[in-house]
This record gives C-alpha cells, sequence and structure tokens, in this order.
C-alpha cells in the first residue's frame, strides 16, 4: 500500500463571496457558522463604536500616509513591507531583542533569525500510560481519550517543585473538524466511533514536560502519573449559586449538579493558587432543535445564546439525548462557563463556577484587590457583546497547606458579577467623521461597573439570581452594558494592574439596523487593543478610565494607531485575539483570522516607555491557522498552531496545509498541538530575557 499522508500535518483558501477572514470550514466546525450569522444581540443597549465616536470627534487631524486598495469583498490586496530596521543607536526594550518576521503566507512555522522551534506535543500523541501511537486509520474512542486532544486553543505551564527540570503543562482542545480527522467522513452521516472519537479530542490535557535546557527543548513525559485527559464525558461539578437550580436539571441528572463533559474550550487563567481555568466558548453548536421550544421566554434565552433551531453540522443528539433540545431543554445551560481544575491531582473533580457567569467565554484572568480578594476578568466573544468582571468576598490565602487550598478552592463560588458600561465625554453634535485625534493625544474616556448578582441575591429587576447567571447576557442587556466588538481575552499587567482588551472584530459594525463606524475606525476588521486602568489602581474598584492603544491594520492605513508610535516602523497587526505578558512586562498578542495578506501570527509590544506602541512581530503560522495559547518565559516562547490548513475543500484525503521545516530551523510545526521556539545554541535572545 502506497504511503498515506499523515493528517496531521495541516489541512485551501476563501471561498467567493464568503465575508470573513476565516475559511468557510473553520467557521462551520469552530463556531457553528457564526461568521455568516447575525450577532444574537439584539437589545438597544449602547456600542462601544459609538462612545469611541463620540469621545474622539474633537480636535487634531489623525497623520497617516494613503488608505490601502480594497478587493471586492473587502480583501486588502497588499500588505505592508517588513517593517524597519531598529534606528542606529536605539536599544531594543528587554525581552525584545529579535529582529521582526516579515509579513508571509508561507505553509510553515517562521521564526526569527538565531532561534529553533520543537513540537512538543501533538492530536493524537500519546499521554496517559498504555496509550497507543496516533494512527489515523485506526482510531477510537479509547485510544482518544488516552491521547493528546484535537485543536489546542489555551496553554498554562506551571511548576513541579520537587522535581528538577519539569513543569506541568495544562492544555484545552476548542473543537474538533471531522471531515479532516477522518478519511471518508460523511458529514450529513457520521458514525458512532466518529462521534465518540469527536467527544474524546475535546477538552484538556495535562502533561509532565520535561525541559532540555542546553537544546531549549522540552519533552513529553508520556504515561507521567500526573497526566490527565478531560474529556466530553468526564463527570464535573457544578458550583456555586445556580448549582442545583431547576435551569440546570435534565433527566440524565435530576440534581442538576453534575455536568458530563465541557465543550469548546478557548482562553482561561491560572489561579494564585495554580489551579487552571478554562473557559467554555461556542458551545451553542452541538446542540440541535431549539425550534421545537414553544414557550417564549425560553425561545428568546435560547435564541439570545445563538441555539440552531434546526439540526446541529455535527448530529451528536442522534447518539446521545443530551444534545437534542427537543428532549433535554436544559442541557444548553449546562455549557457556557468557565472550568476549575486542580493539575497537581488527577483524581480530583473538575467544577463549573456559575458564579463566574454563562456566555461564550474567552479567558478567565484573575488578579488581587488590595485586601487579597481574587478578580475575574472575562470577555464574552461575539459581536456586540459584553465585558465583566467578577469580585469574591473572601481573600486569598497563601501556603501550600491543606487548609488554604481548601479554602481557596472555594473562592470562586461566591461573589459579586460585574458588566461593564464605558462613557465618552464629547457632545454628539461634534461627531463629524473626519477620523480626528483628540487634543490629548489620546482615545480615552471612562465607565463603571455595573452589579448584576451578588452570590445569590440578584440586583437585576426581574431575573433570580441564578437566572443571572444561567443568561448573564439577558441581565447584562437589561442593565445597559456597552456592546464589544468580540471582548475576547482581558489581561491584567502583572505588575501594574493596567487591564489590556483584544477586541477581535465585528464585522456587522455599520451594517443595516446596526451601530456605525467610529472615527478611530472606519468599519472595525482588524480590531482594537484596549487599555483600561481601574480606579486608584484597584482591582475592588467599581469606575475606570479607558484609551484605545492599539487601532489595529496595516500601518499605511490613516484609520491605524499605536499610541503615537511612528507607523513607519510596526508590523502589520489584525484581529487581536489572546494576550499575554512576558517576564519584562512587554505584551504578546496572538492573532485569529488576520484579514490582511498574511498568515496570524504572534506579535510583541512594550506597552511603557518611548517603545510603547512598537508592535514587532515575533512569528507567523501555517497557512490556515491561527495562533493560540502564547506562553512566554525566560527561555522560550509556547504556542498553539490550531487548525492549520483548515481551508475550504480541504479533507483527510486532500489535506490544505503542509508544514514543512522552515530553512535551517531545527523542527517542524506543532500540528494541531503545541511548538516550542527556543534561541539557538542557548544565545541570549530569547524573547523572556
Amino acid at each position: 500500500m502506497p504511503e498515506q499522508p499523515d493528517i496531521r500535518t495541516g489541512l485551501p483558501l476563501l471561498p467567493a463571496g464568503h465575508n470573513t477572514a476565516r475559511s468557510a470550514l473553520t467557521c462551520r466546525y469552530r463556531g457553528a457558522d457564526a461568521c455568516s450569522h447575525d450577532a444574537p444581540n439584539r437589545s438597544l443597549t449602547p456600542y462601544f463604536g459609538d462612545i469611541v465616536q463620540r469621545a474622539l470627534s474633537r480636535r487634531g487631524v489623525l497623520k497617516g500616509s494613503a488608505v490601502i486598495a480594497l478587493a471586492a469583498g473587502g480583501t486588502t490586496l497588499a500588505a505592508s513591507p517588513a517593517p524597519a530596521a531598529p534606528t542606529a543607536g536605539r536599544r531594543p526594550p528587554r525581552g525584545l531583542g529579535f529582529e521582526p518576521v516579515a509579513p508571509n503566507t508561507a505553509d510553515a512555522v517562521t521564526v526569527p533569525d538565531g532561534y529553533a522551534q520543537q513540537v512538543v506535543i501533538r492530536w493524537g500523541d500519546p499521554v496517559l500510560a498504555g496509550a497507543p501511537r496516533f494512527d489515523a486509520r485506526r482510531q477510537s474512542p479509547r485510544a482518544q481519550a488516552w491521547q493528546f486532544g484535537y485543536n489546542a486553543d489555551y496553554m498554562a505551564l506551571l511548576g513541579l517543585p520537587h522535581r528538577r527540570d519539569h513543569q506541568l503543562l495544562v492544555v484545552n482542545h476548542e473543537y474538533t473538524n471531522e471531515e479532516i480527522m477522518h478519511f471518508s467522513y460523511d458529514p450529513a452521516d457520521p458514525t458512532r466511533d466518529q462521534v465518540e472519537i469527536a467527544w474524546a479530542a475535546h477538552g484538556l490535557t495535562v502533561l509532565v514536560v520535561r525541559a532540555d535546557n542546553r537544546s531549549g527543548r522540552l519533552w513529553p513525559m508520556a504515561g507521567d502519573p500526573l497526566n490527565r485527559r478531560i474529556t466530553a464525558t468526564t463527570p464535573i461539578r457544578s458550583t456555586g449559586p445556580a448549582a442545583g437550580s431547576d435551569l440546570l436539571k435534565t433527566h440524565a441528572d435530576p440534581t442538576g449538579r453534575t455536568v458530563l463533559g465541557t465543550l469548546n474550550n478557548c482562553g482561561g487563567g491560572i489561579t494564585p493558587w495554580a489551579t487552571v481555568l478554562s473557559g467554555e466558548e461556542n458551545f451553542n453548536q452541538y446542540f440541535a432543535n431549539a425550534a421545537t421550544v414553544n414557550d417564549p421566554v425560553a425561545k428568546t434565552r435560547l435564541a439570545r445564546y445563538g441555539l440552531p433551531t434546526g439540526a446541529s453540522g455535527r448530529k451528536w443528539g442522534r447518539f446521545d439525548d443530551r444534545f437534542d433540545i427537543a428532549k433535554e431543554p436544559n442541557e444548553p445551560n449546562r455549557h457556557g462557563w468557565i472550568v476549575e481544575i486542580d493539575p497537581y491531582d488527577p483524581t480530583s473533580t473538575p467544577r463549573k463556577r456559575t458564579a463566574l457567569s454563562r456566555f461564550k467565554h474567552e479567558a478567565a484572568e484573575p488578579r488581587l484587590t488590595r485586601d487579597g480578594r481574587v478578580a475575574l476578568y472575562m470577555g464574552d466573544d461575539e459581536r456586540f457583546d459584553y465585558l465583566y468582571k467578577h469580585v469574591s468576598p473572601h481573600s486569598y490565602r497563601k501556603g501550600v497547606s491543606r487548609t488554604a487550598r481548601e479554602h481557596n478552592m472555594r473562592l470562586l463560588d461566591e461573589g459579586t458579577l460585574y458588566v461593564a458600561k464605558f462613557t465618552g465625554d464629547s457632545p454628539a453634535d461634534e461627531v463629524d467623521g473626519t477620523g480626528r485625534l483628540p487634543e490629548d493625544g489620546a482615545f480615552d474616556g471612562g465607565g463603571e461597573w455595573i452589579p448584576l448578582a451578588t452570590s445569590d441575591i440578584s440586583h437585576v429587576p426581574g431575573m433570580s439570581a441564578d437566572e443571572v447567571d444561567v443568561f448573564t447576557r439577558l441581565a447584562a442587556d437589561k442593565v445597559g452594558a456597552t456592546k464589544m466588538d468580540r471582548p475576547e481575552h482581558v489581561e491584567p499587567h502583572p505588575r501594574t494592574g493596567r487591564l489590556y482588551v483584544a477586541l477581535t472584530n465585528n464585522k456587522d459594525r455599520g451594517a443595516t439596523g446596526r451601530a456605525g463606524p467610529d472615527e478611530a475606525r472606519k468599519g472595525n476588521k482588524h480590531g482594537h487593543v484596549l487599555e483600561l486602568e481601574e480606579r486608584r489602581g484597584g482591582a475592588a474598584s467599581k469606575s475606570f478610565s479607558w484609551r484605545l492603544m492599539l487601532v489595529c491594520g496595516d500601518p499605511d492605513d490613516p484609520s491605524t494607531y499605536f499610541v503615537g508610535f511612528d507607523k513607519r516602523r510596526v508590523s502589520p497587526i489584525s484581529r487581536p485575539d489572546n494576550l499575554a505578558f512576558g517576564p519584562h512586562g512587554n505584551l504578546w498578542i496572538a492573532t485569529d483570522g488576520n484579514a490582511l495578506v498574511s498568515n496570524d501570527g504572534l506579535f510583541a509590544v512594550p506597552v511603557k516607555g518611548s517603545e510603547r506602541g512598537h508592535v514587532q512581530q515575533f512569528l507567523t503560522m501555517p497557512k490556515g491557522a491561527e495562533c493560540c495559547g502564547p506562553t512566554i518565559t525566560e527561555d522560550r516562547v509556547l504556542v498553539a498552531p490550531q487548525h492549520p490548513g483548515e481551508t475550504n475543500g480541504a479533507t483527510a484525503e486532500n489535506p490544505g496545509s503542509v508544514a514543512r521545516r522552515t530553512g535551517r530551523h531545527s523542527a517542524a510545526v506543532g500540528r494541531d498541538g503545541v511548538e516550542g521556539t527556543a534561541p539557538v545554541n542557548g544565545a541570549n535572545r530569547a524573547p523572556g530575557r
């Protein structure tokens, strides 16, 4: 038999008429065609774009060069050239001593000169003891449940103090694409095995890795006792105010306290007590038959969360009633939460924290208040949805004692949930559409955190506390929260506490019946990065100021903005998604769905000093892949090249990408897995140094 392709190597580009930079295949399997559907928020709450417009309308002309040419459908014809070399004599900020990678469409991971790549782990590699080697033509649910899952997203790297040169790598798995996973797959008629393999490929992986400090490589320790797989069928405990609510009860779980599995995990966070938080995002796509529900209140709730009215594309309801809303109308309410896992205890039960509310979670990043309470920041990744904060009533206890751990493991089950409302200060009659920059040189304004619920007490008229937690979007609609442009990752600066928010894009801005463009951006195809500072820097504060740090796109477009930094020297950047801070306080930005003529990638930008706003591209992804889970340490960068080659027409037999080694660099791309990058020969050029 001729050698078969390894279907993990990746996977053609945009179809005619498709209205997003992502492929239709990615939109279908990752987000249930949300790219092509109307956003579910039809409320009359204020829109951030309008607030920016009022705040920007006043003074001083924004300078820039010619607008880039656009093709039909809004696709850019040409990207900017590579950024200019650093000015002679200028010393780069600590941790950013690399030459930027030029925008490209290579079917490979491209990194700066002086760095080497390594595949750490990829889909199907063994994790648990006894797991078989991956065989594309002999997959099984049992094997997949012991192997590394599909489409890695968030990553956390944790210490193992008593094991020298070993660490715990926690990775979640967002979604599956069965057309690429299986040979001869029929989307209209999947088999039970194919569906159960998908269930096993969702969830999370906990994996011990060993560091080779001479080469920079990380080696997965398959079979280690700490290793674990959490899947779409793992029992998970619901905790907090909504646990046991009638809204969470099903035939299989009349208590409303035990959920099977976690679905569509995206961004996450690490708690001060070293557990990992993982957000369930596009959970709506797995369910079917919302149209069978006749109760008008229930129909409104289902519609606000984008539940499919007819059959789902995955057909999971054929094999488990819980995915059929006609049979289990409450099952969707049991997904869309923040999941907390203890990676140090492979026997522990993961928990869905209902106090942290239910929506399309993208990240859950904490910081402490001055008195030690935990503030957690969360974005709802949907066009025209909201930004949230949760503050615990009790303080975090330091230490590793059993008493401290038990106390900390209850912290996220109580507290106050807030939603953000942004304000501007310019009169409406000053809006003139000219793209003016304010006299103070910043796009900025103010805002407040509006309380929605405190533990089991609702602050929203007409809604109980468990209704606020389960139908948080509707609660935020009621209090007049500010609509945002896909708020994704929210990352607090580790020293200043300032918050950085990735607002990925909003293709519906200016559409009929929708809010129009603002003056920082005529339409929001490329996204923003928002900088938010709470009053007196306190995480418990109920008010904040905000400014736009980056208005993304091609630097030659006059509507782009890099906090005043010379745009001739920055890398083009489009659609910020995941954020991370490195050891020296530089912000790292991973992109998803680049709308310029270049692959997605990872970028770094200082947030202070003379280089503030100097965006530089560190690496690019293979064709069709987004960049996920950036983790920046003193010695290496970890990223997850998610869905490489997931392009239209791609199948297991006809992959859209064969990501290859790049020139003299030492390793191939991590295919639907995790990739590590480190300096060659131990040179002191790691981004964290």
